[in-house]
């Protein structure tokens, strides 16, 4: 069997030393496979997304990207890891007063030296990268355009662009549709979901749209106060589980969209909690017993 891009293994963070955001988390993702997280606010989705790339540095526990242990490099060595593990954000995180191309080249800034970067010089190659990620993400004929006369999906495929020329081996995108309509929405996902098919790009993808995770996923898992309680095929989720994961009466409205998430997607201010799970094999719901916890 081949060895997953990203493993995850017995991930536990805490912010204050004695509540956890992440509680013993263990997942892979493998190349080009299109993982979602979902889970209510609160559960931790956004601590594991950061965690995987350095962003936050775990308390406990090890995640291993195409190799090598992210837990343990510093300096170079984790700027050479970030190369490959590009960020999509879910407030776009771009210059508005650049323009479109302009932002898509800051994803080439890990391969530069401090003083190129600041300078802004970039290859000829980078530049036709940069234009072909725009053309990819149907933006070519807003290269030249401020991102602050974008749309908020227009916005966001920018983000991707710039996601693109980082060359990246995995794609994080946390909470990448939250400010969207569906329409936009949809978009996005599917340039997502482009990206894993015919890029090869892994994708590990936070959610609040329990109904796109369902649409677009190779796989799908779920976080419950810190903990991970579902990691399966989106054939294996179905209302009980959704039911379990957002702790929602079994009714039918949780495929609908944002799963009873409490706080509203993308709210990181929202209190979990951690506890055991009773099992926890692919597809299966767990429970969990209430301690403080870390938002998503």
């Amino acid at each position: 069997m081949a060895e997953p891009l990203l493993a995850v293994r017995s991930l536990t963070k805490s912010y204050d030393g004695w509540s956890k955001a992440l509680d013993g988390v263990s997942m892979e993702v493998a190349r080009g496979e299109f993982v979602s997280i979902i889970g209510s606010s609160g559960a931790g989705k956004s601590t594991l997304l950061r965690c995987a790339n350095r962003l936050v540095d775990p308390t406990q526990g090890t995640v291993a990207f195409d190799g090598c242990d992210v837990t343990r490099v510093k300096g170079r060595e984790l700027r050479q890891v970030r190369r490959r593990i590009s960020m999509i954000f879910q407030h776009y995180n771009l210059v508005y007063r650049a323009t479109s191309i302009e932002n898509v080249l800051q994803g080439r800034l890990g391969y530069k030296s401090t003083a190129a970067g600041a300078l802004g010089l970039f290859s000829e190659d980078e530049k036709r990268r940069a234009f072909e990620a725009l053309d990819q993400v149907g933006l070519a004929d807003f290269a030249y355009t401020r991102t602050d006369q974008l749309s908020g999906g227009q916005k966001q495929r920018v983000g991707i662009a710039r996601a693109l020329v980082q060359d990246p081996l995995l794609m994080l995108a946390d909470e990448p549709i939250a400010s969207l309509d569906p329409k936009s929405s949809r978009t996005v996902m599917e340039h997502l979901r482009w990206a894993a098919d015919e890029l090869g790009i892994a994708c590990l993808v936070n959610l609040h749209q329990v109904d796109f995770a369902l649409e677009f996923s190779d796989r799908i898992v779920a976080l419950k106060r810190g903990r991970l309680v579902f990691d399966g095929s989106p054939s294996q989720l179905d209302e009980a589980a959704i039911a379990a994961i957002y702790e929602t009466a079994d009714d039918g409205e949780g495929i609908g969209g944002d799963a009873g998430a409490a706080g509203g997607a993308g709210d990181a201010g929202g209190a979990g909690a951690a506890g055991a799970p009773a099992s926890g094999g692919p597809g299966d719901i767990t429970g969990a017993a209430p301690v403080a916890g870390e938002a998503a």
